[in-house]
C-alpha cells in the first residue's frame, strides 16, 4: 500500500479515530486503527469493542491496500510534522514508513484480519436530524451525566419519546437532572428508549464541531449509529432502564426568583471562591426583591454579596452546590434565568422564562 496526502487533511480525521482508542489497551490490536487506501480514497477504522468510527479523506493512492498501525503513535507523529508538509505512507514487510520532507519514521504493523469486525445488525429506526439541534439536545444535559459506574444505567443521555410526543435527552446524577425536548424529527415515532454511553456522547459531540447540515441516525434497541459528512460513529447502548425521571420534576414550586443570568453567575463563582473545595456550597437567603448569596468555611472565612431580583415570596434560605449551579447557569439560553423554590429540603426547577422545553432540577444541600 502506498499513498500521499496533505497534512492537514489526514491530521483531522486522524484525531477523531485515535480519540476512541483507549491509550492502555490489553489487546495489541484494539491500539491500532485500519488504515484502507483504495479508488483515491482514504478510509480510517477504530474501534474499543463498544465503540466503532469510520472516517474517509480523499488522497492520491499509488498502490491500493490496508493495514493497522498504532493509532496514538501516529497522531502524534503526524501533529508534529510542519504545516503544509505532504506526509507519504508506504507499507511493505510488515512495516509502515511514514515520510514527510526529510523526516521518516517506521512504525510496526498488525494484520488487518485480526481487527474485530463491526456489528452488522440491523437497525431498523432511521431519521435525520440537523446538526444544531444534536448539538443542543448534548450539550444542555450531558453535564448531568453520572460518573457513579454502580449506578451504570445513569452513565449515558437517555433519549426516548416524551408523554407529549416530542424527542427528549434527559441526563441525571440524583443531584441535579437536565431535560431538552424538541419536535419528534420525521421517522422518528417509533424511537425505543435508549440510553447512549457517555464516551459515545463525548465523542459525538467532538465530532458535531466540525459539521452542519444533518446528521442520519439509525437505532435498534442496543445500537446506534450517527453518520454525516464522511465520517461513521456507531456504539453500543446501555443495557438498562432508566429511571421515571417525571417524579422528580417539581411541579407545586410557587416561590418564583428572577434573576440576571451572568450577574448570579458571576456572584456564586465570586462567593464560592472562599466555600470548602469539597462541597462548595453556597446560601441563596432571599427576601422581597434581594437574593444574598454566602458562604463560609470553619476556618473563619465568609463571603457576602447581594443582588437585586425578582422576587416577592416570603422570606427563603437554601443552600446549593456552586458547581452544580454555575453548570445549569451556563446552559441557560437568554439574560434571565428563573429558579421556582419551594423550601429548603426540596428540589429546584430552574429554566429560561417560558421555556418549557429546556429544564433543570436541582436537589438543595445543608449550610
Amino acid at each position: 500500500m502506498k499513498f500521499a496526502i496533505d497534512r492537514l487533511s489526514l491530521l483531522r480525521p486522524l484525531g477523531h479515530v485515535s480519540s476512541v482508542v483507549e491509550r492502555r489497551n490489553t489487546i495489541p490490536i484494539l491500539a491500532n486503527i485500519v488504515i484502507r487506501a483504495e479508488a483515491g480514497q482514504l478510509t480510517l477504522t477504530a474501534t474499543d469493542m463498544e465503540m466503532d468510527i469510520a472516517e474517509q479523506v480523499s488522497c492520491s493512492v499509488a498502490q491500493d491496500g490496508a493495514c493497522t498501525v498504532p493509532a496514538h503513535l501516529l497522531n502524534d507523529i503526524v501533529k508534529k510534522l510542519p504545516e503544509g508538509a505532504e506526509v507519504t505512507v508506504t507499507v511493505a514487510d510488515g512495516t509502515a514508513s511514514v515520510q514527510a520532507g526529510r523526516s521518516n519514521f517506521t512504525l510496526p504493523t498488525l494484520p488487518v484480519e485480526d481487527f474485530p469486525a463491526f456489528n452488522s445488525s440491523e437497525l431498523p429506526i432511521q431519521f435525520a436530524i440537523t446538526t444544531a439541534d444534536m448539538r443542543h439536545q448534548i450539550d444542555t444535559t450531558r453535564f448531568a451525566i453520572s460518573t457513579e459506574e454502580t449506578r451504570y444505567y445513569l452513565n449515558g443521555i437517555y433519549f426516548h419519546k416524551s408523554d407529549s410526543g416530542a424527542l427528549a435527552a434527559v441526563a441525571t446524577d440524583g443531584h441535579r437532572l437536565a431535560l431538552a425536548q424538541m419536535s419528534m424529527p420525521q421517522g422518528a415515532q417509533d424511537l425505543p428508549n435508549i440510553i447512549l454511553p457517555r464516551k459515545a456522547v463525548g465523542e459525538l459531540r467532538k465530532l458535531l464541531d466540525d459539521e452542519e447540515g444533518e446528521v442520519n441516525v439509525r437505532l435498534s434497541e442496543t445500537r446506534a449509529e450517527f453518520s454525516f459528512g464522511q465520517v461513521r460513529l456507531t456504539s453500543k447502548l446501555i443495557d438498562g432502564s432508566f429511571p421515571d425521571y417525571t417524579r422528580v420534576i417539581p411541579r407545586g414550586n410557587d416561590k418564583v426568583l428572577s434573576v440576571d443570568r451572568g450577574l448570579f453567575s458571576a456572584a456564586v463563582d465570586r462567593v464560592s471562591t472562599i466555600s470548602s473545595e469539597k462541597s462548595r456550597s453556597v446560601k441563596l437567603s432571599l427576601t422581597e426583591n434581594l437574593l444574598t448569596l454566602s458562604a463560609s468555611t470553619p476556618e473563619a472565612s465568609s463571603a457576602v454579596e447581594e443582588l437585586e431580583v425578582s422576587y416577592s415570596g416570603e422570606g427563603l434560605d437554601i443552600g446549593f452546590n456552586a458547581r452544580y449551579l454555575l453548570e445549569i447557569a451556563q446552559q441557560i439560553e437568554g439574560d434571565v434565568m428563573q429558579m421556582a423554590l419551594s423550601d429548603p429540603g426540596s428540589p429546584s426547577l430552574i429554566s429560561t422564562p417560558g421555556d418549557d422545553d429546556n429544564l433543570f432540577v436541582l436537589m438543595p444541600m445543608r449550610v
